[in-house]
């Protein structure tokens, strides 16, 4: 019996180094302090408001591709997520809570107007 032979159907390529430059990100590394500092840079330069305008347009933006169906699906998913890691004990202690808070506001205006 004779032993199988492979048959090259390629030629095996070398790889070959690319002779461009690597493109390297402008600006510092995302988290770090320079990084910081530059984000500090252009909340000083623009201010509060040119951030509210931009957020609002990105909101808007999305409003208008996507429509109301999205909102909707990515908040199920949400809550489903939630339900998934924090289980369902976790609705109940914030709705305890919420409870709470609902009581003792109830409590200080009725203090409130007795005074």
């Amino acid at each position: 019996m004779a032993t199988r032979q492979r048959k090259a159907s390629e030629p095996a390529v070398a790889l070959q180094e690319s002779t461009e430059p690597v493109k390297k990100r402008r600006g510092p590394r995302a988290g770090s302090e320079n990084a910081r500092r530059g984000g500090m840079a252009v909340r000083e330069k623009y201010g509060p408001e040119f951030f509210a305008k931009i957020g609002s347009k990105g909101g808007r933006t999305v409003r208008e591709r996507r429509g109301p169906d999205f909102y909707a699906s990515i908040g199920r998913m949400g809550g489903q997520r939630t339900r998934d890691t924090l289980g369902i004990d976790h609705y109940e202690r914030i709705g305890r809570m919420g409870g709470l808070r609902a009581r003792q506001k109830e409590r200080a205006s009725a203090q409130g107007d007795n005074k």
